[in-house]
């Protein structure tokens, strides 16, 4: 259906429907995903839906017009703020998700050094390692900030070696994870902060994955690098309450350490006809829900809540990571701090993304990693149960693509094996986009689905070879 219906249907007919459209849909309460879906229980998530929709209309865009909002925002920014040790004087606000907790950084940042050193021929740069969430790479681009990336250690953290390198005149943030999205590995926050604070250049914290996760980690035993305001130099955190706090979806915070830092992230216009319009962050009406959603989950788990919640998520972790590196021909890779881990094929010979194949035909959902290639997993309450049966389907995978190299060059394996190894990464740039075009175009194909991977791999494939050959026979003409 894809025009408006002349008369409307009926409210039971519609939701049958509905409920229908999501056979096909990843099955997270089951513990068969991975990834964007941080479940509890059906207990949390229906208390979660009421408090959500308690507040289903409202907008905290004007924070006078709805008091209760405002109150809710500033509770639960001082509780995170608590929780990652910040003094009386951190301030902030809630955001729509962990993008735009990575987005209002840059902006406020290069605000704040042109406020200080404008000059002809200033051209904001920030630095961060190659792992940092690709959200920074989208802020760097919107905000015109050249990012520039310093490689890793062979531990998968980033080479503040090489970082402190990269430091100019130019230079108006540094950003480091707590953890990466891709290891789960935790780069060194202290040694970090404390060349930032030497230099005086905003450092921020890209915990978004940790923020909820870390403290009460810490607080049941476990050994957590600092991470936090306790470290010299850290001028801003972002954490994500929809990850690891379990509220609704569409709902993080960004810290500073005070308001001399956050001011520069206001949107002040005072003289549209409309009025005198001001905003803290990226949009203007800000849905009540999630912002509702997010002050009753930290109300409702509460420390302990979220110290058992840590408890068994890190039970569970355990058992699988251990049980990776069990099997023969797999690894972790790098050192995993906390419940976010990858891990990849110790043979050359074995495709890692074949073995993925196969684990989404048993009905897993399992994301892709590139540079090294590898499978990733994070881990939530809902794979308590699943672990003993999600190790038993990677061990038979695994042996599955041992017996049968050819698995290598079919389906997903393939598509994502040919495409981390190009070296033409504008060439797959290209493609992705004319992808999105028709994902979003007016017939809203699905190109991803089996037909569609077969016809990129092969587009991309002739592309490539062609280009090879243009390039061979230019060679040959001189």
């Amino acid at each position: 259906m894809i025009s408006l219906p002349f008369e409307g249907r009926p409210h039971d007919e519609i939701l049958d429907a509905m409920q229908s459209f999501r056979k096909n849909d990843a099955d997270f309460k089951n513990g068969r995903t991975w990834s964007l879906v941080y479940h509890l229980n059906q207990e949390h998530d229906a208390f979660i839906k009421k408090a959500h929709n308690l507040y289903f209309s409202e907008n905290a865009l004007n924070p006078m017009a709805f008091k209760s909002l405002k109150r809710f925002e500033h509770e639960v920014v001082q509780m995170a703020a608590g929780l990652l040790n910040g003094d009386g004087n951190v301030v902030g606000i809630m955001t729509s998700g962990g993008t735009e907790s990575c987005l209002l950084p840059v902006l406020c940042y290069r605000e704040l050094a042109r406020s200080k050193r404008w000059r002809q021929g200033f051209s904001p740069e920030m630095i961060a390692p190659e792992t940092i969430h690709v959200a920074w790479d989208k802020a760097a681009r919107y905000f015109n900030v050249k990012i520039i990336k310093i490689p890793l250690k062979d531990d998968f953290t980033v080479d503040v070696d090489a970082l402190k390198k990269k430091i100019n005149r130019n230079t108006i943030l540094i950003v480091a994870s707590a953890p990466s999205y891709p290891h789960g590995v935790i780069d060194p926050i202290e040694e970090i902060g404390r060349i930032a604070s030497e230099r005086k250049i905003p450092f921020h914290v890209d915990s978004c994955l940790g923020g909820f996760f870390l403290p009460f980690m810490e607080k049941i035993g476990y050994k957590v690098p600092k991470f936090d305001f306790r470290c010299e130099g850290v001028t801003s955190i972002s954490a994500d309450v929809h990850k690891y706090g379990f509220g609704a979806k569409g709902a993080s915070i960004l810290l500073y350490k005070s308001m001399d830092y956050l001011k520069h992230q206001f949107f002040i216009h005072p003289d549209w006809p409309g009025g005198v319009f001001a905003s803290p962050a990226l949009f203007g009406t800000r849905p009540g829900g999630p912002i509702a959603a997010a002050w009753a989950a930290m109300n409702a788990l509460g420390m302990n809540g979220y110290c058992e919640m840590a408890k068994r998520i890190m039970e569970t972790t355990r058992k699988l990571t251990s049980g990776v590196n069990a099997i023969n021909g797999l690894k972790i890779l790098g050192k995993p701090v906390m419940s976010v881990f990858a891990y990849g094929s110790t043979d050359k010979k074995i495709s890692i993304f074949a073995v993925g194949d196969i684990m989404e035909d048993n009905g897993w959902h399992v994301d892709r990693l590139q540079r090294p290639e590898g499978l990733h997993a994070m881990v939530t309450p809902a794979h308590e149960s699943v672990a003993d049966q999600y190790l038993s389907d990677l061990r038979e995978a695994l042996e599955r693509v041992k017996a049968n190299p050819g698995l290598s060059s079919r389906g997903n394996a393939a598509l994502y094996g040919m495409i981390s190894h190009l070296p033409f990464r504008g060439l797959i740039k290209k493609e992705v986009g004319k992808m999105m075009e028709k994902m979003y175009g007016p017939d809203g194909e699905m190109p991803m689905d089996q037909k569609g991977k077969e016809f990129f791999s092969a587009r991309v494939g002739t592309r490539v070879l062609s280009f090879l050959l243009k390039c061979s026979s230019g060679l040959r003409r001189r």
